[in-house]
């Protein structure tokens, strides 16, 4: 079978999957299990930031669930509906294209098409966590970054490599900032009249910048850990928010991302009935 072949088959199930309803919907309820994820990482925030111990990642949202009665099976859902929003965008990133047939008009297509694919890993790693998790799993985000980070610090080239990893998740983290504060979040979703429509908007720019805060701070701490060389900078969520909490006003401000991540929360379970798909 040649190369091109190969591309119109692969196009043609992703077609296939996005034109399917069922799947359609199964893709939406992600959105919905992206948004109870964000929730409780945003509640374990204000725990944090009120002098409380707890791991403020996804992982520690997901060991919260797996607590809770008959949490297992929340768990499988939530793994079920990242799974399916993971192959979404996927599929989104297979079929974008361009008509201009110049070389922005390539940019434009490669740059979705990354973009995309870089969700649909994120949602893919994160049914991973949730579905091991539901099978028993506790794994530990902070210390399994420190872990990583240390690892690549002992080999050549690995403090270059970890600066990267941070300045592109930095990067990400003021992509965030910027479509929040742009609103540009409005062009993935349908966005309803009246009051409805505003209130979407407005949890959109609240939960975008905070969420774009707290992904900018990981990645200037792993930036610093490869400066330093020192792993036990590395951090990740839990790390951001104890660097918020030693700014001045610090509980203050981890207030703020907290209650910024429930608006995400909420914002993303809107999504989900108003997403573009």
């Amino acid at each position: 079978m040649s190369r091109e072949s190969v591309k119109a088959n692969a196009k043609q199930l992703a077609r296939d999957a996005e034109s399917h309803p069922g799947f359609e919907v199964v893709a939406r309820a992600g959105y919905v299990a992206n948004g109870i994820i964000h929730a409780l990482i945003g509640i374990i925030v204000l725990v944090i930031a009120s002098g409380g111990r707890a791991e403020g990642d996804q992982a520690g949202a997901m060991k919260a669930v797996a607590g809770a009665p008959a949490g297992f099976v929340l768990l499988w859902l939530i793994a079920i509906g990242l799974f399916a929003l993971g192959v979404w965008h996927a599929a989104e990133g297979l079929l974008a294209h361009d008509r201009s047939g110049d070389a922005k008009g390539a940019a434009r297509k490669w740059g979705r098409r990354f973009a995309e694919w870089g969700q649909a890993l994120v949602f893919v790693v994160l049914g991973l966590i949730s579905a091991a998790i539901a099978i028993g799993a506790r794994p530990d985000a902070e210390q399994t970054t420190e872990d990583a980070s240390a690892s690549l610090l002992q080999v050549p080239g690995g403090p270059i490599l970890l600066a990267l990893i941070g300045v592109g998740i930095g990067i990400g983290g003021v992509t965030f900032v910027v479509m929040g504060v742009r609103r540009s979040f409005r062009s993935r979703i349908e966005t309803p009249d009246g009051a409805l429509g505003r209130g979407v908007v407005v949890l959109g720019v609240v939960g975008f910048v905070a969420k774009g805060v707290a992904l900018t701070i990981i990645g200037v701490l792993l930036v610093v850990a490869a400066i330093d060389d020192d792993a036990d900078t590395a951090g990740g969520l839990d790390g951001a928010v104890d660097a918020l909490l030693n700014l001045p006003l610090g509980p203050v401000l981890a207030w703020v991302v907290g209650l910024g991540f429930l608006a995400y929360a909420v914002f993303t379970v809107a999504r989900a009935r108003f997403a573009r798909m």
